[in-house]
C-alpha cells in the first residue's frame, strides 16, 4: 500500500470517529468523512484542519436510519473518489432505551449499525477491489449476542442490549464471511472492539481513553504488519475469538441471505 492512503470514515463528527479522523490527517492522509449533520461535518473540517494543517478533506452526508441515503452516499463516494483505499465503518449507535423503527420498518440499531455496515462495504467493493491492495475495518463490540433470525427486528420483545449486541456480532459475522472472498481481490476486512466504555456520546461510564480506541482503529487500517491478515476479529489490538455463533458457517449464510432481503443489495 502507498504512503497517503484515501480513506473514508463513517461517524466520523464525534468520539472515536473523529479521534481516528485527527489521528489519520496528522499522517498525512485523504479522508472522506462522513456525517449525518452538514453543520457539524463543517466543523469537523475546520477543527481537523486547524488541528494537522491537513486541507485534504471532503464530507459527505448520510442519515444511515434511510436506507436510500446509504445507498446514495455509495453512489456519490464512487462518482466523485477515483480511488479508496480504506473503508472504516465506524457509524453505530449505542445501547437505547427505547425501540425505534427506521423508515424502512427496521429496528434502529439493527439498520444503522449493521444493515448500513452491510450495504457500504457491498457496494463500495468494486471501488476498493480497484484500489487494491486495500482495507475495510469494522468497528464492531465485545458485546455479542447470537441472533434472533426469527425476529430480527424484536418485534415480539424488544431488548436495548439485546439489538445492539446482536448488531455488533453481525458486523462480525460479515467480516468472516467475506474475509476470504475480498482477500482474494486484494481487499482485507477486519472487525474490532476498539475499547471498553470510551468518552463518547453512547457511553456514560469511561474506563479506557479514547487514544486507546483509536490506536487500535488506525493499526487496522494502515498496519503494514496486518497486510495478510483477513477475516479476523480484534479486541483492541489482540486477534482473539468472537461469540461462538459467529463461526457456524450455517448462521452466516443465514444472515448474508437475511441481509440481501433486508437492504436488496
Amino acid at each position: 500500500m502507498s504512503d497517503k492512503k484515501v480513506i473514508l470514515i463513517t461517524g466520523a463528527t464525534d468520539g472515536l470517529g473523529k479521534g481516528v479522523a485527527l489521528a489519520l490527517a496528522m499522517k498525512g492522509h485523504h479522508l472522506l468523512l462522513h456525517g449525518r449533520d452538514p453543520k457539524r461535518g463543517q466543523v469537523l473540517i475546520a477543527d481537523i484542519i486547524k488541528a494537522t494543517g491537513n486541507k485534504n478533506l471532503r464530507y459527505y452526508n448520510a442519515d444511515f436510519s434511510e436506507l436510500a441515503q446509504i445507498k446514495e452516499l455509495a453512489i456519490q463516494i464512487i462518482e466523485k473518489e477515483p480511488k479508496l483505499d480504506v473503508l472504516i465503518n465506524n457509524a453505530g449507535l449505542g445501547i437505547e432505551p427505547t425501540k425505534r423503527i427506521s423508515k424502512e420498518g427496521n429496528e434502529m440499531l439493527w439498520q444503522v449499525n449493521y444493515l448500513g455496515t452491510y450495504m457500504l462495504t457491498k457496494l463500495l467493493q468494486p471501488l476498493l477491489e480497484k484500489s487494491k491492495p486495500a482495507r475495510i475495518v469494522q468497528v464492531a463490540s465485545a458485546g455479542q449476542a447470537p441472533l434472533l433470525f426469527e425476529d430480527i427486528n424484536q418485534n415480539k420483545v424488544w431488548s436495548g442490549m439485546q439489538a445492539y449486541c446482536q448488531s455488533k456480532l453481525a458486523q462480525i459475522m460479515l467480516t468472516i464471511e467475506i474475509g476470504e472472498e475480498f482477500g482474494k481481490s486484494g481487499v482485507i476486512v477486519n472487525a474490532l472492539h476498539p475499547a471498553s466504555m470510551m468518552p463518547t456520546k453512547i457511553v456514560q461510564h469511561v474506563i479506557d481513553n479514547l487514544s486507546e480506541g483509536v490506536d487500535a482503529v488506525v493499526k487496522l487500517a494502515i498496519d503494514t504488519s496486518l497486510n495478510n491478515v483477513t477475516g479476523k476479529y480484534f479486541f483492541k489490538q489482540l486477534q482473539l475469538k468472537a461469540n461462538p455463533t459467529a463461526y457456524s458457517e450455517e448462521n452466516r449464510k443465514k444472515l448474508m441471505q437475511l441481509s440481501v432481503e433486508m437492504t436488496g443489495v
